[in-house]
């Protein structure tokens, strides 16, 4: 996960709506059912679909009552810790 796509994307729900941002989650699932995908072609897809399922999650946060430093903070805690 890349916190700046993460925060990228949280611009973007704010700006416009957090439906786009889930309608192009089922676009890439769809993308990556595709016959022929190469493995780095899936693991990008794959990475953009993560980025993505975080800023929602960010999102979905802030519009809980956190600060967005918050947001941010705890998500990557949350994801940090899962790694270890």
């Amino acid at each position: 996960m890349r916190l700046p796509i993460i925060k990228h994307t949280v611009d973007f729900i704010e700006a416009n709506d957090e439906d786009w941002v889930n309608e192009t989650i089922e676009l890439l699932e769809h993308m990556a059912e595709a016959k022929g995908l190469k493995d780095e072609e899936l693991e990008t897809i794959g990475e953009l679909m993560s980025n993505f399922y975080g800023a929602l999650e960010v999102h979905k946060a802030i519009k809980n009552g956190s600060t967005r430093k918050e947001a941010l903070n705890n998500f990557m805690e949350r994801v940090m810790g899962s790694i270890n």
